[in-house]
């Protein structure tokens, strides 16, 4: 289910309103202004403490350069999630761009990102609210370098206590890690709970990409 919303009377109070509501928005396209409230039948959960890796990615990890940081460049992580090469548009128009960054200067958005030196070569960003955290885009630069910052993201929302995380819609890519799909009651339910509950998404230093391995369960 899917509603429009006038832009220009959005404000980021109504952001978290809709997500307490299992509600979020997207823009029709990268260059328009309008924005529609979605409401999906069926949502997208990774289950914290059940993130599947693949081997062939833990042994990637293993002897990857990379460091991974969260909120070191937000703004530049929402750019490169606007401008993901490998779609041809995107739902992040100026509004939404303006809103999360809001969002990110009152502490409520957050990125975690993934750097080869000095190069943002992958990341997300998603919404930390109660004890659910809400993803809501990724790029990456360099192959596998979004992968790594979900398996961070998963890794601190569990360190941190978090309940849930909501990854909206079903992808192969997400599949593979173990996303699952739950009915919007069921979803609800698991809202609830996770806002009932006070978590907190710190900020952490660059970490090397090993250091996110363990524990966790591997698929073949």
């Amino acid at each position: 289910m899917s509603q429009l919303a006038a832009a220009q009377r959005i404000r980021t109070t109504d952001m978290l309103e809709g997500y307490a509501r299992g509600m979020f928005l997207m823009g029709e396209r990268r260059t328009h202004d309008r924005l529609v409230w979605c409401l999906p039948r069926v949502r997208a959960i990774l289950p914290l403490g059940q993130l599947h890796l693949p081997r062939r990615l833990a042994r990637r990890v293993r002897l990857s350069p990379w460091r991974v940081a969260s909120n070191r460049d937000f703004a530049r992580t929402l750019a490169l999630c606007r401008d993901n090469p490998k779609r041809a548009d995107s739902w992040i128009n100026p509004p939404l761009r303006r809103l999360y960054q809001q969002l990110h200067e009152t502490g409520y958005a957050h990125s975690v990102e993934c750097w080869h030196g000095e190069r943002l070569v992958g990341g997300l960003f998603g919404v930390a609210l109660g004890a659910a955290f809400f993803a809501e885009a990724m790029f990456h630069l360099e192959t596998d370098a979004s992968k790594l910052a979900l398996l961070a993201l998963h890794q601190h929302l569990c360190a941190q206590r978090f309940r849930l995380l909501d990854c909206q819609y079903q992808t192969p890519h997400l599949q593979q890690f173990g996303v699952q799909e739950i009915g919007r009651a069921a979803y609800q339910r698991r809202l609830a709970a996770a806002l009932a509950e006070a978590a907190e998404f710190a900020p952490f230093a660059p970490r090397a990409a090993p250091t996110w391995l363990q524990p966790v369960s591997q698929t073949s």
